[in-house]
């Protein structure tokens, strides 16, 4: 599993929990967003075979916890709103280097590292909601984001070299907990 080196701010959940109709819009896009991103990898890799049934897995069930959010957002009135840039994964993907093979090795230790905070933040939520079928569907979440981040991180050990991995993910994690610092507390997943 993959440590964080910052922990959330406590103030980012009071946030999310004042008004939670906005985090579920954001966190529908998020997982619509993750979605894609597995696929943009079988796009963008189709000579890596080793890494593309996972992927693909991948994408399909965020592309499920999409449908499963926007459900829970169409039964309380809620549209989903255009897409807009997430500061957090912008700021990470600046990380990210060129060559063929760094560029794989870094999008999916950056992709362990998005998981690693979901994960991280959806079990804020899943603990701070009352008992019911929302923390139950939280809970779950944090559980499946868990398994994500395990994936990259697994993906990323299979296709490289340990040495190649284990500086690149030092700088990334110090890399996304200044991003962290920085970002401004709202109802939103990142």
């Amino acid at each position: 599993m993959l440590a964080l080196t910052t922990p959330t701010d406590p103030r980012w959940l009071e946030v999310v929990m004042d008004d939670f109709d906005a985090f579920l819009i954001d966190h529908a896009a998020a997982e619509r967003k993750a979605s894609a991103t597995g696929m943009s990898f079988v796009v963008r890799y189709p000579d890596r075979p080793a890494i593309l049934d996972r992927l693909i897995a991948f994408a399909r069930e965020e592309l499920e916890h999409f449908h499963r959010v926007w459900q829970l957002c169409a039964a309380r009135g809620l549209r989903l709103s255009a897409d807009t840039p997430d500061p957090y994964v912008g700021g990470l993907m600046k990380h990210v280097r060129t060559g063929r093979d760094q560029r794989l090795l870094d999008r999916l230790l950056v992709a362990g590292v998005v998981e690693a905070r979901g994960c991280e933040r959806f079990g804020l939520v899943a603990n701070a909601l009352p008992t019911g079928d929302l923390k139950a569907f939280y809970v779950e979440i944090t559980r499946s984001e868990a398994r994500h981040h395990g994936l990259f991180v697994a993906l990323a050990r299979e296709t490289f070299p340990d040495e190649d991995i284990g500086a690149r993910l030092d700088i990334l994690l110090a890399a996304e907990a200044a991003i962290v610092a920085e970002l401004p507390l709202r109802a939103a997943l990142h």
